[in-house]
């Protein structure tokens, strides 16, 4: 893609500007940090566009407040109190199910992400947002609590103008393959390898 031009112009029969503005499916995979952050970057900029804004976080702990999440409610209220940017809503797909895995069992875990899904299956179907950012996403699909298939026919088939960035290690390969973007994010070098551990503004 040098200076911003494709490599490749198919013979679609869509326009120029018709292509350019095609919703897209993303995925932010690989080991590194770094996959939300960036989804997070691209929220940002379609809040400045004025979009509707459905954040679904999976995995984190319900009781984990992260950066992001306050600083996108607070332009959610920005957004109602002046009309600036776009709506923002944010929810955590399950209470207290996380890394840690602590609480409840593994059907219980398994039933609140699934129901979270449906709940963004039904979101789609509605055109509810125009973004939406499935944060670590691909681990109830890994731990085969949500099946892969069901979701990439979901959002390869999403009805109007939707984009979809998914995050999280270990993506499904029939996931990649539908996806539009796909990033990998590779490690070259980490505080932690020094011992060093999480810093505020950093990792959350």
């Amino acid at each position: 893609m040098p200076q911003g031009q494709p490599s490749v112009v198919p013979k679609d029969g869509l326009t120029t500007r018709q292509r350019r503005n095609r919703p897209l499916l993303m995925v932010h995979t690989g080991e590194m940090k770094g996959k939300s952050t960036a989804a997070f970057g691209m929220a940002l900029r379609g809040w400045n566009q004025g979009w509707n804004l459905g954040v679904f976080q999976f995995v984190k702990s319900a009781k984990w407040k992260v950066g992001e999440e306050s600083a996108f409610r607070a332009l959610g209220k920005l957004h109602e109190a002046t009309g600036e940017g776009g709506p923002v809503e944010w929810h955590k797909m399950g209470e207290g199910w996380s890394w840690s895995r602590k609480a409840g069992t593994d059907e219980d875990h398994a039933a609140d992400a699934l129901e979270g899904w449906r709940e963004i299956q039904r979101r789609i179907a509605a055109q509810t947002h125009d973004l939406y950012v499935l944060d670590e996403f691909t681990y109830p699909m890994k731990w085969g609590w949500i099946d892969v298939d069901e979701v990439v026919d979901t959002l390869v088939n999403r009805p109007g103008h939707q984009y979809v960035v998914i995050t999280g290690r270990n993506a499904d390969q029939r996931l990649l393959d539908a996806a539009d973007l796909v990033t990998e994010m590779t490690k070259v070098k980490h505080p932690m390898d020094a011992g060093q551990k999480g810093q505020k503004g950093i990792e959350w």
